[in-house]
């Protein structure tokens, strides 16, 4: 059945590949980028089921006026992607407080802003489906990451809590965890290198830059097949609340899932009876 989706993030990388995987697929799409330009040409030009507007996540205004031109032009919107995003990588000391601010903006209130101009779509029509992309980075804090990461964690607790604020109006969520895909997340103008420099890490921080820049191009994941995976998801009767979207992905949620559950148990004894004693009475 075709659909109404609005893809953030559609200028290049992972956004463009869902944006012509879903007209393909015989939808209508929303396609919104901060270059409305590049953006339609990217995707081939003016097209009868495609709206092309403009979309910097980190404007409110923006989100709210790409919303109402999808109704305007569309009549509704079924499906919101979340998938604009950037990385700002580095020791955490070595990563200015602005730095870590703009980081937030952009991967959590970009997403917020974009969902809360969207939802009162929806739920005057008692249908929608938010899906937003946040990482394995979301699940796993690794090193050189504790910005990105920050704001992955934080999209995984506001979406996995969404779930419940929107569900009586038949409105699902799905969080999407992607291990290593071919995007041009870590191209430059999407990655963000540490603007301080401290002795102390130095000799780690050249051969991690290195090492995060030899790995463009060398991802396992197909972008083409995980978006073909996120409108499959989208056609769901019940979608899946979490999808962990790669081989690598998958199995670093495994671990962290036996991480957790052994963490637990080993809690269990000292943290286990910390309630007042009358807590049961």
């Amino acid at each position: 059945m075709s659909k109404v989706i609005l893809v953030t993030g559609a200028g290049r990388g992972l956004g463009t590949d869902i944006a012509r995987e879903a007209l393909a697929a015989g939808h209508q799409v929303v396609a919104t980028g901060r270059r409305p330009e590049a953006v339609e040409k990217t995707l081939g030009g003016p097209q009868d089921s495609l709206l092309v507007t403009r979309l910097d996540v980190t404007s409110l205004e923006d989100a709210e006026a790409a919303a109402q031109a999808a109704v305007e032009r569309f009549g509704r919107i079924d499906v919101l992607i979340n998938n604009a995003g950037n990385l700002f990588t580095g020791y955490f000391e070595e990563i200015t407080p602005a730095q870590m601010r703009q980081q937030i903006e952009t991967n959590l209130f970009g997403p917020m802003n974009v969902t809360r101009a969207v939802l009162p779509i929806m739920r005057k029509q008692r249908a929608g489906h938010v899906i937003t992309i946040t990482s394995t980075a979301g699940l796993v804090g690794t090193e050189f990451t504790s910005a990105y990461a920050a704001s992955k964690f934080a999209e995984e607790g506001w979406m996995e809590s969404l779930r419940y604020d929107v569900e009586p109006y038949n409105i699902h969520t799905t969080i999407v965890e992607p291990g290593y895909f071919r995007t041009e997340l870590l191209v430059e103008g999407s990655t963000t290198w540490p603007e301080l420099s401290i002795d102390d890490y130095a000799p780690r921080t050249a051969p991690r830059i290195e090492g995060m820049k030899s790995m463009n191009g060398q991802q396992p994941g197909d972008p083409v097949k995980l978006a073909r995976a996120l409108l499959t998801i989208a056609q769901q009767e019940k979608p899946l609340l979490r999808f962990v979207a790669g081989a690598d992905a998958i199995e670093a949620a495994a671990a962290k899932a036996t991480e957790l559950l052994a963490q637990a148990g080993a809690s269990r004894e000292l943290g286990g009876n910390l309630s007042h004693d009358d807590a049961h009475a």
